[in-house]
């Protein structure tokens, strides 16, 4: 029998099913009957259970398994015959009966659902693209190396006035309208002059002092600052400095490229690693620009209408792992997170799915098996036992899975770059590393 595919809205579809009720009646015999067999009630021995106290028990049950089962295949029936690529999930719902025209021979449904949309993307060699790219040198080293011996300083204590760079320990209150508010008093409290961990004022107020001094200072908290209830609000903070201390930097010597695992303290040896372990971050820092630039570029190139159905599974994805990450940090979300915060991020990764995989299929992007290896044993370098990373990834389906849609998603942004006007745009180191200059 044809079926008729009525398009509603959009990607929505819908048709009609209908099931004869005999057909659902002899199943649910059927079935009810190899149940009698191993079904236990009292008074009766296993298997000599009347079928009619069989049916009345579990008649109700079957028979809504029998018709779901028969729903399910006979709208996968349809979709098989009439070609149809169904997106999401289908909304199965009795049909409406004309008034006098109810029917007990049959049972009747309607299927609406959506379907995948057609994607075609744009001609590649019209669009334009940026190509961040930067070099590792001798001053990034040196700057890396500058960073790596920070992260060692030994302070040392003195008796002059404090400075830059020294490491203060101080007792502290701060008072607003001459009430002492939360947060605003501690003891004993050290932090680096110039680091970024107190309010510049702050800072600044603290500087030029030696041990045993005292100031008194008003501080205005900035309008967006983090603790709200002084944000905006003026504080009069009196400081009594208890200690000083210098700091001061290992050489670069060779107990310092020990310190950095280079085993036998080999000064050359440890510039030609951290040249390495920088060429592998800038290599992956422009990997991920590149990789950003040209979804952007495809994402806003391409006019794709997304199913409704695929964007709700994924804002539902979305909360769970915004949930998952809350939890994780520690913070207690009692309120639901509401929908719309992740409606444009999922209206994106959706459509961006959908580009992506016509993209694979229609240019025989697909990712090879040595492409996989490849990103794994790259994965690996970074760690004490390469080996032990590379069978950690082999042995799960869902981890190789992961790492095949990064070749898939390569394998995409390799063939836009060989279509498209692509200009190289240098891009400064220490923006590249998110560094301050």
């Amino acid at each position: 029998m044809a079926v008729t595919i009525e398009t509603l809205n959009g990607l929505e579809r819908r048709f009609n099913l209908s099931i004869p009720a005999d057909t659902i009646e002899k199943e649910v015999t059927s079935r009810l009957q190899r149940l009698s067999r191993t079904v236990k009630m009292s008074g009766f021995r296993p298997g000599k259970v009347p079928i009619k106290m069989v049916a009345s028990s579990y008649g109700p049950q079957v028979q809504s398994e029998v018709l779901s089962d028969a729903i399910q295949k006979a709208f996968s029936d349809v979709v098989t015959e009439q070609k149809l690529n169904v997106a999401g999930y289908p909304r199965i719902e009795p049909a409406k009966q004309a008034e006098g025209a109810a029917n007990d021979n049959k049972f009747e449904f309607t299927a609406t659902f959506e379907v995948y949309p057609e994607v075609k993307p744009g001609d590649l060699s019209t669009l334009s693209i940026e190509k961040p790219v930067a070099t590792v040198d001798d001053a990034e080293i040196d700057k890396t190396l500058e960073i790596l011996r920070k992260q060692r300083v030994e302070y040392a204590e003195v008796t002059r006035a404090s400075q830059k760079d020294d490491r203060v320990t101080i007792d502290f209150v701060g008072k607003i309208d001459g009430v002492a508010f939360q947060g605003g008093s501690a003891n004993d409290f050290n932090f680096v002059l110039g680091g970024g961990q107190m309010l510049p004022e702050f800072d600044a107020a603290a500087t030029g002092l030696a041990p045993g001094a005292e100031k008194t200072f008003d501080l205005k908290f900035p309008d967006d600052y983090q603790g709200k209830e002084v944000a905006g609000k003026t504080a009069q903070f009196t400081i009594t400095v208890k200690k000083v201390e210098e700091g001061k930097l290992p050489a670069l010597d060779a107990d310092f490229a020990i310190s950095l695992g280079i085993m036998d303290g080999d000064i050359a040896k440890m510039r030609e690693d951290v040249k390495g372990n920088l060429e592998r971050e800038v290599k992956k820092r422009l990997q991920s620009r590149v990789k950003t630039a040209v979804m952007d570029l495809m994402y806003s190139s391409t006019q794709v209408e997304v199913p409704k159905a695929l964007v709700e599974m994924d804002i539902e994805r979305l909360t769970e792992q915004a949930k998952a990450d809350l939890a994780q940090r520690g913070i207690k979300q009692d309120m639901p997170l509401p929908p719309d915060l992740f409606t444009e991020q999922a209206k994106r990764r959706v459509a961006l799915g959908l580009i992506l995989n016509e993209m694979v299929k229609s240019n025989h992007l697909e990712a090879k098996a040595e492409q996989v290896r490849a990103i794994v044993d790259e994965f690996a370098q970074s760690y004490e036992d390469p080996t032990e990373v590379v069978r950690w990834y082999y042995s799960d389906k869902q981890r190789l899975a992961d790492v095949e849609a990064l070749a898939l998603e390569d394998n995409v942004v390799s063939f836009v770059l060989s279509k498209a006007k692509v200009t190289d745009k240098a891009v400064p180191f220490d923006e590249l590393m998110g560094r301050n200059s």
